[in-house]
């Protein structure tokens, strides 16, 4: 555990690598979880959510593989919107901005 966690916070040679490691490892997991039917696509989620933020630019997603939460990015005049969703009803469970 001590080695991984010294890789992981030790300079990388090329910026960006680990963290890119990191997020191909996420949508690993959470495309696995989608394929076993434990998460919903994240195309039927969009179909869901989407047309409810009227007036505000979607500005993309994120997934926690650990949790099966979604978060989805909006802009509107200027603030930003996060949505989470859990990815297993598709439910929105919290909305931070306005």
């Amino acid at each position: 555990m001590a080695a991984l966690l010294a890789f992981l916070f030790s300079p990388s040679p090329v910026p960006g690598t680990v963290t890119l490691h990191l997020q191909r490892d996420e949508q690993s997991r959470a495309s696995e979880m989608r394929r076993r039917g434990a998460l919903l696509p994240l195309t039927e989620i969009e179909r869901r959510v989407l047309p409810t933020m009227n007036g505000a630019r979607y500005l993309g997603p994120e997934i926690d593989p650990e949790t099966g939460i979604y978060t989805l990015k909006f802009l509107r005049n200027g603030t930003v919107i996060w949505l989470r969703i859990d990815g297993r009803s598709g439910q929105i469970i919290d909305r931070r901005g306005n």
